[in-house]
């Protein structure tokens, strides 16, 4: 069995094997800046907005790739990042006290969207030109977030394991997309995401040692 398998080629195995270990760490993906956000009680450096394009690229992606047939272990993280990206949503909207009626209309109005689809009731045709969006809307979501760590000049809530293993998945998804399917639509958006989650990473890194020497000096200074 093993050995018919390998007979599949090299690369294809590869494929095999990167789309399993992104799947896996997508199932903890969001759950490290979860934990960040339950622990603080805060939503401080983390941007709504953000959160809200994100979802919505996730949801558009995972829509096209199901309606379109594809090769369901190439998008599979897709379901998983949805239901941590609900998760994270709520606490954001919870510490920031933005949870207002029209924000369950706006949850009812979403999920029937998303069931139509599922269901071919809405054409999905209409997925394929928005997926061309995603690139932009993917890449305004992260660009959002960077400015909101930049303009706080804090990043105490944003979880460096979540952004680390956001870059890694999109680039493990530019081989396994490039093997399975060669689109070119998943490649470029898979490429600006990863390059724009390691911007992300980097400036949430330098702005935690910057705190951490902060807090060090203080210590210093009052002993």
């Amino acid at each position: 069995m093993i050995f018919l398998y390998l007979k599949k080629g090299l690369v294809l195995v590869i494929s095999d094997l990167l789309s399993l270990i992104t799947v896996v760490l997508c199932l903890i993906q969001k759950i490290p800046q979860i934990r960040d956000l339950y622990g603080y009680k805060s939503a401080r450096g983390i941007s709504p907005l953000s959160l809200y394009l994100e979802l919505f690229t996730y949801s558009a992606m995972m829509l096209y790739n199901y309606c379109y047939d594809y090769q369901t272990l190439t998008y599979l993280e897709y379901p998983v990042l949805l239901i941590q990206q609900y998760i994270l949503i709520y606490l954001v909207l919870k510490y920031k006290r933005l949870l207002v009626p029209n924000t369950y209309y706006a949850v009812g109005g979403y999920a029937l969207v998303v069931f139509l689809f599922v269901y071919n009731i809405l054409p999905k045709f209409l997925l394929a030109m928005v997926v061309p969006l995603c690139t932009p809307i993917g890449a305004s979501s992260k660009i959002i977030q960077l400015a909101e760590i930049i303009r706080n000049k804090d990043a105490a809530t944003v979880s460096l394991t979540t952004w680390f293993i956001s870059a890694f998945t999109n680039l493990t998804r530019i081989y396994t997309v490039s093997v399975s399917s060669g689109d070119t639509m998943l490649l470029t958006n898979f490429t600006i995401s990863f390059l724009l989650s390691l911007a992300v990473y980097l400036a949430a890194s330098y702005f935690k040692r910057q705190r951490t020497v902060i807090v060090v000096k203080k210590s210093v200074v009052l002993k």
